[in-house]
């Protein structure tokens, strides 16, 4: 339950208020602050939003707590202490997101932080304050239901090390209709996936990314992505896109051993030496006992092309089964033996829409 905290006005008259439905909501080009707690934040926000939190995680808690124990007052007047002495930097806050007066806030069903916060800030001068009707509950309903549909796709897959992020991109660049899974996911899909990466999202935040990309470029044609598993790191991809992906047209690149292992060494080499150990760890009972022992010794005496090489031979076999589970006319293979980038990408991008 959204944790109520005070209700200056419930008859906001001639303000600059203007509660919207999602559409209408989600149509309006102006900033938007979730006035949800930090905790609430972290879990899954709306591409975009600033977090400008009316209560702290502590502090919802023990609202919430109030109001289901004592009622209504007993949690207004709670809220009232803990945000009172907060107000003009509130308001300062949200000037600094939004210095033209005009904004849309939400917190997570469209309840009193919210309308709250949107009384506070029309009655320090904004222009124009857009709440939310059903906030954040609201938006992720829509956000599921648009992602248990089908989406047209293409895919672009490849043995580890065959540059398929960097291809994805210079088509992107080049005018392509792309989504960037692993970018979205901050992870590059292996062991070694974290390695320079930032913090994956949670799979809740993840799925709101996806469903803003997918909204932005819309889905009347295919749209190119990565092949990948059912997730990416700890993140979890819906399950109606992957089905997508997988009944999608797979194009696959091959690009000779020693040149993906040559990548692997521009993309990884300046790694730290515990990073890359840890990632060997994690996939050794996998790679086998012998395996694992031949690539740590290589690390450690800072032959990394060993390592690479090791590394290869397992998740080649590991994509050659899920290779072979493919429906062979939906795959479709693609050589790159010198990596010529330019021609593969011309290739790509001419491939019809259809």
């Amino acid at each position: 339950m959204d944790p109520p905290t005070y209700d200056f006005s419930p008859d906001l008259g001639a303000s600059m208020v203007r509660p919207l439905t999602l559409a209408d909501w989600l149509d309006a080009a102006l900033p938007v602050i979730d006035v949800r707690s930090p905790g609430e934040f972290a879990r899954g926000r709306i591409p975009g939003a600033v977090n400008m939190p009316l209560f702290s995680d502590a502090e919802r808690a023990v609202v919430g707590t109030l109001y289901k124990q004592h009622g209504r007052d007993a949690a207004l007047l709670e809220g009232l202490r803990s945000v009172g002495p907060r107000l003009a930097d509130l308001v300062e806050q949200a000037r600094r997101i939004a210095p033209d007066g005009r904004v849309r806030v939400h917190c997570w069903r469209g309840g009193e932080r919210s309308a709250s916060v949107a009384w506070l800030l029309d009655k320090a001068g904004f222009a124009d304050v857009r709440t939310l009707r059903g906030g954040y509950k609201a938006f992720r309903g829509s956000v599921l239901a648009s992602l248990s549909r089908p989406v047209p796709l293409r895919v672009l897959g490849g043995f580890t090390g065959s540059g398929k992020t960097a291809l994805l991109l210079a088509m992107r660049d080049a005018g392509a209709r792309v989504i960037d899974l692993e970018g979205l996911a901050a992870h590059r899909g292996s062991s070694f996936g974290t390695i320079g990466q930032a913090t994956q999202p949670t799979t809740e935040h993840f799925e709101n990314l996806l469903w803003h990309a997918l909204h932005l470029l819309g889905t009347d044609r295919p749209i190119w992505v990565e092949d990948e598993g059912r997730t990416i790191g700890r993140v979890k991809l819906p399950d109606a896109f992957h089905a997508s992906m997988r009944e999608a047209p797979l194009h696959f690149v091959h690009v000779p051993a020693e040149l993906r292992v040559q990548r692997l060494l521009s993309e990884y080499g300046q790694a730290p030496v515990e990073e890359l150990e840890a990632a060997i760890q994690r996939i050794r009972k996998r790679l086998g006992p012998q395996h694992a022992k031949t690539a740590l010794e290589a690390l450690h005496r800072g032959d990394l092309h060993t390592v690479a090489t090791v590394a290869l031979r397992y998740y080649d076999r590991a994509y050659g089964h899920d290779l072979a589970s493919r429906d062979p006319a939906r795959v479709h293979h693609v050589q790159d033996p010198a990596d010529d980038r330019h021609t593969l990408l011309q290739h790509l991008i001419d491939l019809p829409h259809a």
